[in-house]
């Protein structure tokens, strides 16, 4: 099939459909040969199709003249349980000339495994309906490879985490120097990262992925802590992942052993470069004496292209340390697991560890070290098991999930002490998605939020068909301790409709409130980003607060609020570089920091008049 056309309409598409498939196995890849030449023969992609799912997930793109030359496309499709089809779309924009041609479309390995009449064996698992004889590692990974679920029943939802409602029981570690980052879709940079997810092979999956965009620089390590093991005994604990490591600048993937804490364990598996565009299945067996934990590392490389993805993490044969799906275990003084339990040996809570701390110091909760007041919610964990930071605001929130991130409406709370039928009809925030609408909101509220661009996707809104005209909703962060020098706040804001208010970012510390950025009006139908600088302030609170309009044509939305650099200075003991000036109090900046009106040092010798 091919296009060959010379015009200079402004915009054109030419659609080629596939027949509909019924569903794919876990093994299923699509392959074709393509043709794109000519000055301006502008790109091409194919979409994917799922029934009942309103967005179409990209699978491959071509952006521009490839040469006079057939190029071969490989795509990985894997277990597909809907009925879907493939679109593939030519996108002209303005003059098109050249020559755009498709040929050899092959499926391969797409059909579900055949039924057999026997599966004997201990390595063997026998599927339910479809009959089919499968490897029994392959029991319990997050795909369905028998074609009826039947290999993914019964399992330890402890055992396995597919990201789609978050980490599981997986942490972030603190140690280490940026964090993996939760994704539907495509990475945001082209040519780097998976397009889709593993587990639902679309774009309304998610995944994590580690971000080698600036400020990363190469060598940086983002670290994932798997919950804590039992000594595996006689028996070997699988461990199943996959990985996607496409781009020019990919670095490296390894996986860690541990049995004690605070040390980098020993190296169980790696993988350098770049693998292609494709999600690769890895097998692990461990053994061991002891409690354990695994660590998985990615490490940036020297350029942008060089984003990593991780989805659908399993284990097989092991057993979670008693009560290590709780958040109060630590590895006390650097070894084995300690738990507070009564005597009954069940978990406590609401009891703290043994501690000396005073009144005007925070307990953390797992190892009972006593920290500085002010070091709790202060956008830096302090404590081994983050304790300090759990009831705070969360440095990002995209209010996926229906998480509000620690932000509260306190003037509900006051209401709700004795509940009655105001609390109903008051202006107020609440969550929302565009998939709910009502059909006369679709004029004034977001049909999409900002985080995933689709009509599942969570905001949070003043909705105006409560309250009257002048009424106001308080939207407010638990009090944070500290901030640093360059802390500021970032948010995307939807404010479209004939009688929008206002929405104001306010800073509220005692009993004193200041504005720090406001807005009123209608600002169109599309989602707008905001930067409000915060810099140093102590004890302090931020509010959102909308005012509501004369009518109900008014809903103010927010989605993807984000506090960047805001964790205090940290003053090291090490000398400042010859690039770097050092403050009045010991701290390093970078000298091109000074004399620019910003109080980067916090104590302001960076700006002092003596320079």
């Amino acid at each position: 099939m091919f296009i060959l056309k010379n015009s200079s309409n402004i915009s054109q598409i030419a659609r080629l459909r596939s027949p509909k498939f019924r569903q794919t196995g876990s093994n299923c890849i699509l392959s074709f040969w393509y043709y794109n030449y000519g000055q301006s023969v502008g790109a091409a992609e194919l979409q994917l199709l799922v029934d009942g799912l309103k967005q179409p997930t990209v699978l491959w793109r071509t952006y521009y003249n490839e040469g006079n030359q057939w190029l071969k496309a490989v795509i990985q499709l894997g277990r597909l349980p809907h009925p879907f089809q493939f679109s593939l779309d030519k996108i002209s924009l303005g003059f098109y000339e050249g020559v755009s041609a498709i040929d050899d479309i092959k499926f391969e390995s797409c059909a579900l495994p055949p039924p057999a009449l026997s599966c004997e064996g201990p390595n063997h698992f026998w599927c339910r309906d479809t009959k089919a004889c499968i490897d029994s590692l392959l029991v319990c990974d997050l795909v369905d490879d028998c074609g009826d679920g039947s290999d993914e029943e019964s399992c330890n939802p402890d055992l396995q985490c597919n990201f789609e409602n978050g980490l599981c029981n997986w942490e972030q570690d603190v140690e280490d120097d940026f964090d993996w980052i939760r994704i539907q879709g495509p990475t945001p940079t082209v040519n780097t990262g998976p397009l889709k997810d593993h587990t639902t092979g679309t774009a309304r999956g998610h995944y994590l992925y580690l971000e080698s965009s600036e400020p990363r620089q190469f060598q940086d390590k983002a670290v994932l802590l798997s919950p804590l093991f039992n000594p595996s005994g006689n028996g070997t604990c699988v461990f199943r992942f996959h990985y996607h490591m496409f781009g020019k600048e990919v670095y490296k993937l390894s996986v860690f052993q541990r049995t004690v804490s605070n040390t980098k364990g020993w190296l169980l598996w790696y993988k350098f470069g770049n693998q292609e565009n494709r999600w690769i299945r890895q097998t692990l067996f461990i053994s061991s004496s002891k409690p354990f934990q695994i660590l998985v590392k990615g490490t940036v490389g020297d350029g942008f292209t060089g984003d990593i993805g991780l989805d659908d993490m399993s284990f097989l044969g092991c057993t979670l340390y008693s009560g290590a799906q709780h958040s109060f275990v630590s590895f006390f003084k650097g070894n084995l697991p300690t738990i507070s339990t009564t005597t009954s040996g069940t978990l406590v809570p609401a009891t703290l560890p043994m501690n000396n701390c005073t009144e005007k110091e925070f307990v953390c909760r797992a190892s009972g070290h006593c920290i500085q007041i002010i070091q709790k919610c202060d956008f830096r964990p302090d404590c081994s098991d983050k304790s300090d930071e759990s009831a705070c605001v969360m440095e990002v929130c995209d209010f996926e999930d229906k998480d509000l991130c620690g932000w509260h409406q306190p003037a509900l709370e006051q209401m709700s002490g004795n509940y009655s039928m105001h609390v109903t009809n008051t202006f107020k925030w609440q969550l929302g998605r565009g998939g709910n609408l009502y059909p006369e909101q679709e004029q004034h509220c977001p049909l999409t939020d900002h985080t995933t661009c689709t009509e599942e996707g969570w905001y949070l809104f003043a909705d105006s068909s409560n309250g009257e005209f002048g009424h106001t909703a308080d939207v407010a962060t638990p009090v944070i301790s500290l901030t640093g020098p360059r802390c500021k706040i970032i948010f995307w804001n939807y404010m479209n409709g004939s009688t929008i208010g206002s929405l104001e970012v306010l800073c509220k510390s005692s009993n004193r409130t200041s504005k720090l950025w406001t807005q009123s009006g209608s600002q169109g139908p599309q989602w707008n980003r905001a930067e409000v600088f915060l810099g140093i302030r102590s004890n302090f609170q931020v509010i959102f607060r909308a005012k509501r309009g004369v009518s109900y044509m008014g809903d103010v939305a927010v989605d993807d609020i984000t506090f960047e650099d805001c964790s205090p200075l940290l003053i090291s003991d090490k000398p400042c570089t010859s690039e770097e000036f050092m403050c009045a109090n010991k701290y390093c900046i970078p000298k091109n920091n000074l004399c620019d009106f910003v109080n980067d040092c916090a104590d302001n010798s960076d700006e002092s008049p003596n320079i």
